[in-house]
C-alpha cells in the first residue's frame, strides 16, 4: 500500500497479507501512539499534590511539566509521520473547534497586562492541539472504533496507576479524604472524569454489544470504586446523564438496553429506599448545610467573576487562556471558565459544539453514534 492510502485510510478496510498489511499495522500503531500523547498532555503536572503528600515516585516538577507540555509537540510529529501529505476530513466539531482557537488569538491579543506572553503560549499550544485532531481526522470514524480503543487505554492506564497508589500508600492516596494519585499527582477531580469516563464507555459498549459481559463488569467495578472513593457528585450525575442519552439512542434498536433500563430503574428504586442514609452521606462529604449551599465555596468565586469589570471587547472574547484560575482561585465551571477565557463567543462555540455531538448521537442505528460520533 502507498503511502497516499496509508494517510487517508477508508472507513473500512480489507486485509491483504505480506508488506502491506504490517504497513497498515505500523500505521495504527503510530495513530495510537498520537492519541495517547494527545492524553498525556492533558495530565496536568501539579507543584503539589492534593494530599499534601510527597509522591511515591519523586518526580520534579520541571521533568513533569516537560513530559506533559513535550508530548503535544510529540503527537504532531508522530501524526504528521502518518499523514504526511496534510489530508483532513470534513468536520463539524473540529469546525467549531477552530474557531474558538480564533477567539482564542482575538482575545489573546486584547490581554491586557504582562500576561501577553503566558496567553500567547497557551494559545499557540491550545492550536497546535486543534492541528492535531485535524490531521488524525482520516482515522475518525472507523468501523474498528481505533481511537476510542487507545483512548480507553489510556484512561484505564491512568486509573491503574492511581489504585497502584491505594494499594502501595493507602494513607497517602485518602489522605484528602478523597482518592488521588500517588504515582502520579492526578487530583480527585480528574480520577473521577476518568472513571466515570471509563465506566460510562464501557457500559455504553456493553450495551451495543462491542464487549463481553465479564470485561465489563472488572472495569465497571474497579471504575466504580473509583469514583465512589473521589466523593465527586459532579461526574456521577455527568456519567449518569451519558448513560441515560446514550441508552435512549439505543432504546428502540437494542432489546438489552430495554432491559437493562427495566432493571436499572428496579435497582435505583431500591437503592435509595434501602441506602438513603448512606446515600445522603456520601454526597454531603462531611460538608455542612452552608458549605453544600455555596458548593464549597465555589459559587463565591462564580459571582465574583460574574460580577468582575469588563468592557465590551472582553464580554464578547474574554481575556485569553488562563490557568482556569480567578484572582488566583480555581473556577471550578466549564461553563464560566470559557466566559472567562473566550467571553459570550467561546460559551455559543462550546454550546454548539455539544449541541453537535447530542444531535449525532440521537437517533442511534448502533452503539458506534451513541459513542460521540463526532470524535471516533
Amino acid at each position: 500500500m502507498n503511502s497516499s492510502v496509508a494517510a487517508y485510510p477508508p472507513r473500512r478496510m480489507v486485509s491483504v497479507p505480506g508488506s502491506g498489511e504490517a504497513h497498515r499495522s505500523s500505521v495504527r500503531r503510530r495513530v495510537g501512539l498520537a492519541w495517547v500523547l494527545l492524553f498525556l498532555n492533558t495530565l496536568t503536572f501539579y507543584a503539589g499534590t492534593w494530599t499534601g503528600q510527597p509522591l511515591l515516585l519523586p518526580i520534579p516538577h520541571r521533568i513533569g511539566q516537560l513530559i506533559t507540555q513535550g508530548a503535544l509537540p510529540a503527537a504532531l510529529l508522530v501524526v504528521l509521520s502518518v499523514n504526511r501529505r496534510l489530508l483532513i476530513r470534513p468536520n463539524v466539531f473540529l469546525g467549531l473547534l477552530s474557531l474558538l482557537v480564533i477567539g482564542a488569538l482575538i482575545s489573546g491579543l486584547g490581554h491586557p497586562g504582562g500576561h501577553l506572553v503566558g496567553t500567547m503560549y497557551r494559545t499557540i499550544r491550545f492550536a497546535g492541539f486543534a492541528v492535531t485532531l485535524w490531521l488524525l481526522t482520516p482515522w475518525w470514524g472507523r468501523r474498528d472504533m481505533l481511537l476510542l480503543k487507545y483512548q480507553l487505554m489510556a484512561m484505564s492506564t491512568a486509573l491503574g496507576a492511581v489504585l497502584l497508589g491505594l494499594v502501595l500508600a493507602p494513607g497517602r492516596a485518602l489522605a484528602g479524604g478523597r482518592l488521588a494519585g500517588t504515582i502520579w499527582p492526578t487530583p480527585p477531580t480528574q480520577v473521577a472524569d476518568f472513571a466515570a469516563a471509563t465506566l460510562g464507555v464501557v457500559v455504553v459498549c456493553w450495551l451495543g454489544g462491542l464487549m463481553r459481559g465479564r470485561i465489563t463488569l472488572l472495569v465497571v467495578a474497579l471504575a466504580g470504586l473509583s469514583l465512589l472513593l473521589t466523593h465527586s457528585r459532579t461526574e456521577l450525575i455527568a456519567m449518569l446523564a451519558g448513560i441515560f442519552v446514550a441508552g435512549l439512542s439505543l432504546f428502540t434498536a437494542k432489546a438489552r438496553v430495554r432491559k437493562f433500563f427495566g432493571a436499572a430503574s428496579v435497582a435505583a428504586s431500591g437503592a435509595v429506599v434501602l441506602f438513603s442514609g448512606l446515600l445522603t452521606s456520601w454526597l454531603a462529604r462531611g460538608q455542612e448545610g452552608r458549605q453544600l449551599t455555596g458548593l464549597t465555596g465555589r459559587t463565591a468565586v462564580w459571582s465574583a467573576l460574574i460580577r468582575a469589570p469588563r468592557d465590551i471587547f472582553h464580554a464578547v472574547f474574554g481575556f485569553g487562556l488562563s490557568n482556569d484560575s480567578f484572582n488566583g482561585l480555581p473556577i471550578d465551571s466549564t461553563w464560566l471558565a470559557t466566559y472567562y477565557d473566550f467571553g459570550f463567543f467561546g460559551v455559543a462555540l462550546c454550546a454548539a459544539m455539544v449541541l453537535c455531538v447530542l444531535i449525532s448521537a440521537c437517533p442511534s442505528r448502533g452503539a458506534r453514534n451513541a459513542l460521540s460520533p463526532c470524535s471516533w
